[in-house]
């Protein structure tokens, strides 16, 4: 269908009005939501993405289609929901204790989200206490950790050490991201998982929960 191939060029070109108007239409002419999501918005996001890895596309460029991207979701989440269709996992997302940076993270979640995932974004500078009552609380199958300072990256372990205490460590599969952290760094910290860019965590996700590609 070509208005789904349009909608993912348009998604990828940042059009956010434009993008909107033709997710409607969509709707409006009986073309499953899902449908939509899958071939177009994921489409155009993984585009995005591979494009941002090459260096095809900068922030500026690709925070506009995420924006693009959040005005499709914006459409169709309630039809989605009508139809019962049901989410990939649920993630729960923040920035570590004494990190004010969410600019990684915010896009982190737009990704997971238009590849299906529930996101639960708890913000700027959580401590660990709060994500270990939002596990409790939210049952996520993915914790995701940002952290931008190398004075901050050690709260990820601090976050960790204390999921573990509660007990909790074996109920969610923590992936870490941020300029000054590393596979190694997860590695010690005990993590699952570390993705260097949006992309490549769309992907670890995808492979800790066993979803095929």
């Amino acid at each position: 269908m070509q208005e789904l191939k349009d909608l993912a060029l348009l998604l990828e070109q940042g059009q956010t009005q434009k993008v909107a108007g033709l997710t409607k239409q969509l709707l409006e002419v009986g073309v499953s939501p899902q449908k939509i999501l899958q071939e177009s918005l994921i489409v155009g996001m993984s585009v995005v993405g591979v494009k941002m890895r090459e260096g095809e596309m900068y922030l500026p460029e690709v925070f506009q289609a995420a924006g693009a991207m959040q005005a499709a979701l914006k459409l169709l989440t309630p039809h989605l929901l009508k139809e019962g269709v049901p989410s990939r996992g649920r993630i729960l997302m923040g920035t570590v204790k004494g990190d004010m940076h969410d600019i990684g993270k915010n896009l982190v979640g737009i990704m997971l989200q238009g590849a299906g995932y529930e996101i639960v974004d708890l913000g700027l500078n959580v401590t660990p206490e709060k994500f270990v009552e939002a596990i409790v609380e939210h049952r996520p199958a993915i914790l995701g950790l940002s952290a931008m300072l190398t004075t901050t990256m050690l709260n990820m372990k601090t976050t960790v050490d204390a999921i573990s205490t509660a007990g909790l460590r074996s109920k969610v599969k923590v992936v870490i991201g941020g300029a000054p952290v590393n596979q190694k760094f997860a590695d010690e910290i005990g993590a699952d998982g570390y993705a260097r860019d949006a992309v490549l965590a769309v992907d670890k996700v995808r492979q800790l929960l066993g979803i095929p590609a």
